[in-house]
């Protein structure tokens, strides 16, 4: 009975939020998420092995995707793996998690009626390949959705490294021209790193979500999110709830409303 009223009274909460950001004027168009948390949230739930986390975590992903559809939110970028947990956790964990994105994942946004067009942010050379032909795979099942609504799963990604690659591009965009170092030099702009960043045709995020209680931007999206607004949530990513993205939500227009 007890959690029966919690749940009818966090959805009319949820009800009375979604009414209220429905006339605002800035809602986000491009939201990042930092999906912190798993781990210690399948300590606190009980199980044996906390990569089980990593399961819940991913599944919870649809549950994102279709908060966002309601709130007509059609481009979210979620931070799945990053290189340094690749290079840092144990090898089971990371083996857990590449098994998770190649089923749970796939199998969840390539469903009958999907409507997210996916996209990759990462270097899959750090992958294990069938993770990287997993990721390609699902990309290209996607390509031909046109609905406007694009999610971008941050694997194997660090946002200094794509910094790096994206100037490597611009070095070697130049190669075969005869302009000198000091030429390029003089010529260069931010605009360069924009055009061959991971993603480059994407909207800026306008703001960067990250559950778990941590406030830390931990590498995601630092260039693309020099000007986007953060929001540290204390729940862990699979306890994230649908009046905790209305509330994110709420804080960004709130402000915009004040900046404005």
């Amino acid at each position: 009975m007890v959690l029966r009223l919690r749940r009818t009274v966090e959805w009319l909460y949820a009800y009375r939020l979604r009414r209220h950001l429905a006339a605002q004027s800035w809602l986000p168009d491009h939201i990042g998420v930092i999906m912190d948390g798993n781990r210690r949230w399948a300590r606190r739930a009980g199980f044996d092995n906390p990569s089980i986390g990593h399961q819940y975590g991913a599944e919870h992903l649809e549950d994102l995707l279709h908060w966002c559809q309601r709130l007509d939110i059609n481009h979210v970028t979620v931070f799945v793996c990053s290189t340094e947990n690749l290079d840092r956790r144990a090898a089971g964990e990371v083996s857990f998690l590449m098994n998770v994105i190649e089923t749970t994942i796939s199998r969840i946004l390539t469903r009958p009626g999907r409507s997210w067009r996916v996209h990759m942010a990462g270097n899959p050379d750090v992958l294990p390949d069938s993770t990287a032909t997993s990721l390609k795979e699902l990309c290209n099942r996607t390509d031909a959705i046109h609905t406007g609504r694009h999610l971008t799963l941050a694997v194997g990604y660090g946002g200094r490294q794509e910094i790096v690659d994206a100037f490597i591009a611009y070095l070697d965009e130049h190669t075969a021209t005869t302009e000198t170092l000091d030429d390029l030099a003089h010529t260069f702009e931010a605009t360069d790193i924009d055009r061959h960043l991971y993603q480059p045709g994407l909207p800026l995020p306008d703001i960067i979500i990250r559950t778990s209680g941590e406030q830390r931007s931990s590498n995601f999206l630092i260039w693309q999110g020099s000007h986007a607004d953060y929001y540290f949530c204390d729940a862990y990513w699979p306890a994230f709830r649908e009046v905790d993205l209305l509330r994110a939500v709420r804080d960004y227009t709130r402000r915009r409303r004040g900046r404005s």
